[in-house]
């Protein structure tokens, strides 16, 4: 659990500092998904720096999806948004309501919760058909961003965000199913495109998302994508458990804490809003 609010941390700071750097990046003509956005904000530092902390983060969530069920990692990805929070309070002097800091403490307690209930990963291998099925959810993100500049702003705000949950969900599933990490294993295994297929698409999903619309929308529909369904996959197919009579706990604090990071939805691009942004700089 300790490396799984570790990457909280991580996402949580890199956030801050790629959310200004897409919005000081110059929008391009289209209304979709905008490939180049990418390329343009990469050239600041500020990406740059949150690119690293993601690493990091990516880092510690496959340490610890390797050793705690999906449905408590996933909890605390979504967490980040708390960190975000407080990050973006301390740094960029956003004032957060009572309200806000009180989301903050449900998100604290809905995590020590699972932190107390969490089992050991399930020992259910993944099958190969759960594979393809990973491949082709993040062929599909790649798909629903291409239709996503058809829609209404809210709409598409709502669908980038959602898709971009769906990619990340496609990364928490497909560490849990590559078993062996030699370079004949992972070329012949349909995960490993399901994870850099899926991260891939999250990335350029979540940042057009940023750029384009509502990002508490956006953020809402990262946020349900993110921690549902790789839950119930973790669950159903991995065999993911609880300790011993603790099971009505976890699912307790599964709820309280994601309910908490909706509510911080907002964080999802720094939480600053265009005022804390430019006496950032």
């Amino acid at each position: 659990m300790i490396c799984a609010l570790g990457s909280a941390v991580c996402f949580g700071t890199a956030s801050v500092l790629q959310a200004m750097a897409a919005r000081a990046t110059a929008p391009g003509t289209g209304s979709g998904v905008d490939p180049a956005l990418f390329l343009r904000a990469v050239r600041q530092w500020r990406y740059i720096a949150g690119l690293g902390l993601d690493g990091l983060g990516f880092v510690l969530q496959i340490i610890a999806l390797r050793s705690i069920p999906i449905y408590a990692v996933g909890a605390a990805l979504a967490a980040s948004l708390a960190v975000t929070a407080v990050v973006s309070a301390r740094l960029l002097r956003v004032r957060l309501s009572g309200f806000e800091w009180g989301a903050v403490g449900v998100v604290c307690a809905g995590l020590a919760m699972l932190g107390l209930a969490s089992g050991e990963e399930g020992d259910t291998a993944g099958s190969t058909a759960l594979q393809y099925a990973m491949l082709g959810v993040a062929v599909g993100v790649l798909l629903l961003g291409a239709v996503a500049g058809r829609l209404p702003d809210r709409g598409r705000a709502l669908v980038l965000g959602l898709g971009a949950g769906f990619g990340f969900g496609v990364v928490e599933v497909a560490v849990r199913l590559i078993d062996e990490v030699s370079l004949g294993a992972l070329v012949t295994n349909p995960a490993t495109y399901a994870l850099l297929v899926g991260g891939g698409a999250a990335f350029l999903l979540l940042t057009s998302a940023l750029q384009r619309g509502s990002v508490t929308t956006a953020t809402a529909g990262m946020v349900i994508g993110e921690t549902v369904g790789p839950a119930l996959v973790g669950v159903v197919w991995l065999g993911d458990r609880t300790r011993e009579g603790l099971g009505w706990l976890a699912v307790l604090g599964f709820v309280v804490a994601v309910a908490g990071a909706l509510a911080l939805a907002r964080f999802g691009e720094a939480g600053v809003g265009e005022v804390g942004i430019e006496g950032a700089r």
